[in-house]
């Protein structure tokens, strides 16, 4: 039996997130106390006791889940990975879970990161769409038939698809996604079209600063958004992440791949359960917990 751990992205937070391990693990509470020195603003008050609207801001938000899911890898029991993988922005706390990046030097990435894309997206207004109950290849098909940006961005599980692009663009996807059958398609309340081309600026910023951090080799494979295929090698993991803003996320394909590897057991480090819901629509047969 192998075990995957597996972490979250943006949207699973919630006001209060970490507080529990703030509180109850030593090791956590150095984190979080590193993280707002490093970040030079009290990123714990916000998550802790802030509101929804502060959460939200991308530049809160990334950080947010990457170091609540870093602290609860940090505590949790026997953590002890066969592999590792994160959905899109989850890929950074994955990283360092897996000691392939350093805490501080994943936070550093993780916050340009954030900052990059928040600017990239109010230069480019955009967003992106949920689709539900479409084929992969029909979401994809009908994208390309589309003379505007959309792309598929999030390969989540079968059935479930989010595409990415201009605002127009998404509009019209939209009506003939429906027109072809879908369930649903629903514009999400995002700030831009992440994993899309629109977000190339962001992709620039950010690749300078991944060349010049120090990545390692790890303490197991990661399964990276970009190919859905295991990586140790540091090079083909910097070259992987940087190639992650603009292309999509693999998350369906990673999965089966970690099966196919030998994955039974699929633990969730971070706020919320989304992933766990995500791998069982992926393979029923596959068992999920929390880290918690």
């Amino acid at each position: 039996m192998k075990k995957a751990y597996v972490f979250p992205g943006q949207g699973s937070q919630f006001v209060g997130m970490g507080k529990d391990l703030y509180e109850q693990h030593e090791v956590a509470k150095q984190l979080f106390d590193k993280a707002n020195e490093i970040l030079g603003f009290n990123i714990t008050e916000i998550m802790f006791n802030g509101t929804d609207e502060e959460l939200k801001q991308t530049k809160v938000t990334q950080p947010a889940i990457f170091l609540h899911s870093v602290a609860q890898a940090a505590v949790a029991k026997d953590f002890a990975p066969d592999m590792v993988a994160g959905h899109s922005l989850g890929e950074f706390s994955a990283l360092v879970a897996s000691k392939v990046l350093s805490f501080e030097d994943g936070l550093r990435l993780v916050s340009k990161r954030a900052l990059a894309m928040q600017a990239a997206c109010e230069a480019n207004p955009s967003t992106m769409a949920a689709i539900l109950g479409l084929e992969d290849e029909k979401v994809e098909e009908i994208c390309a038939s589309i003379d505007e940006i959309v792309v598929a961005a999030n390969y989540n599980c079968p059935g479930q698809l989010v595409i990415s692009g201009s605002n127009k663009g998404i509009e019209i996807a939209c009506e003939k996604m429906k027109e072809a059958g879908a369930k649903r398609a629903l514009p999400l309340p995002v700030g831009g079209a992440f994993h899309s081309p629109l977000m190339k600026p962001a992709e620039e910023e950010l690749a300078k600063a991944i060349n010049e951090t120090t990545f390692s080799k790890g303490i197991c494979p990661v399964y990276q958004n970009v190919d859905a295929m295991p990586h140790t090698d540091p090079a083909e993991i910097k070259e992987n992440l940087i190639k992650q803003l603009t292309a999509p996320v693999r998350w369906t394909q990673s999965v089966q791949q970690m099966i196919a590897d030998g994955a039974t057991h699929f633990v969730e480090c971070g706020p919320g359960k989304v992933l766990q819901g995500l791998v069982k629509k992926i393979e029923r047969t596959a068992e999920v917990s929390s880290a918690e």
